[in-house]
């Protein structure tokens, strides 16, 4: 039972922890040249972290928490974009932390590339095919920011390694 516990609050501080990520990356000026919203996914970080450390069903639960924030705090259109962008996100990392020995550099740019792709997807219903002008910029943004969240993760993984509530 105290395990079970520690799980669920571990899932809860870890979904925080995102929103508070995603709050302060909400702050931050936009990147010029990049698509309207574009953000360089530091909520994603946790999620990505989740994945591998606690499973994907708990990685999932915190992406669609932060999907529902998104619809909460800035309405319709971007919380489908985050809700869609960081399940499908979630789910490539998931799969790629389990499934392989890829490293996180790797499964950061996967993951963005479907966060990216889910967005797309998702503005292509929402406005025709006008999105479509955004695949260049996207496509770039994937790989800088993927690149950057997983070397920032890479970094911080045998620090939260340490944390008692992850030994096995």
């Amino acid at each position: 039972m105290k395990k079970k516990a520690e799980h669920i609050a571990l899932i809860g501080l870890l979904g925080a922890l995102a929103l508070v990520l995603g709050i302060l990356e909400n702050l931050l000026p936009p990147l010029p040249g990049m698509p309207p919203g574009a953000k360089a996914g530091l909520s994603n970080l946790v999620t990505m972290f989740a994945a591998g450390a606690i499973g994907l069903p708990a990685a999932l639960f915190i992406a669609a928490i932060k999907g529902l924030f998104a619809f909460l705090t800035r309405g319709v259109s971007a919380g489908l974009m985050s809700l869609c962008g960081g399940l499908l996100s979630t789910l490539i990392m998931g799969i790629l932390w389990k499934k392989t020995k890829f490293t996180p550099v790797f499964i950061g740019v996967c993951g963005a590339f479907g966060h990216n792709l889910a967005q797309l997807l998702v503005a292509l219903w929402m406005t025709g095919f006008g999105a479509l002008g955004y695949i260049p910029a996207l496509v770039l943004y994937s790989v800088v920011c993927g690149i950057c969240t997983g070397l920032l993760l890479q970094v911080l993984l045998p620090l939260l390694e340490k944390l008692p509530v992850l030994r096995k």
